[in-house]
């Protein structure tokens, strides 16, 4: 017990010992000092006399009345060169019944011409850089352990059957009109 009784002693010294190095340097009696620092806000500005300005009232014309009607004015342009552009230019769709649509998410119905699908990527790859060649839109998706070969897409399904028909006049392909995603 005696053993204890020392072990308290020497402890209650250390912690004396501890609180009388400590204590002044927390009491020094100066009271909270506060850290200042510089404002960076810069001072108000001094408010600015307000000065009118007279400014002229500009009349404008009485517009009521339509204006007289000026001379017409004359392109010359040749007719026949006119005339086949815009035939040649023509769309060749039905803007009633081919008009590019949206769906009930409110996102616009795309189609696109899958041509075929491959179990080996390097036949895809192959057809795909012949279609490239020949100036067409073409991609490839992965689906279920094939590899599928797309042209398109295309808002007007009509512009998908017309290019149907070339693609399997050209290339042989006989490919289906499928609803484009973009997963």
């Amino acid at each position: 017990m005696e053993r204890q009784v020392k072990k308290r002693i020497l402890g209650a010294c250390a912690v004396l010992v501890v609180g009388a190095a400590l204590i002044p340097l927390l009491l020094d009696g100066a009271g909270y000092k506060e850290r200042h620092l510089e404002s960076r806000i810069p001072a108000a500005p001094e408010p600015v006399a307000q000065v009118e300005v007279e400014q002229e009232m500009t009349v404008l014309p009485d517009t009521r009345e339509p204006a007289a009607p000026s001379e017409p004015a004359t392109v010359s342009v040749p007719v026949d060169g006119v005339q086949q552009a815009v035939e040649q230019a023509k769309p060749d769709i039905d803007p009633i019944e081919d008009t590019p649509q949206l769906d009930q998410e409110g996102v616009p119905v795309g189609w696109t011409l899958q041509l075929a699908s491959f179990r080996d990527e390097a036949n895809a790859k192959a057809l795909r850089a012949e279609l490239l060649d020949g100036g067409h839109k073409v991609y490839m998706r992965h689906m279920a352990g094939l590899v599928k070969v797309f042209v398109g897409p295309e808002m007007q399904r009509s512009r998908l059957e017309a290019l149907q028909e070339k693609l399997k006049q050209e290339y042989a392909l006989d490919g289906i009109i499928v609803r484009f995603t973009t997963q």
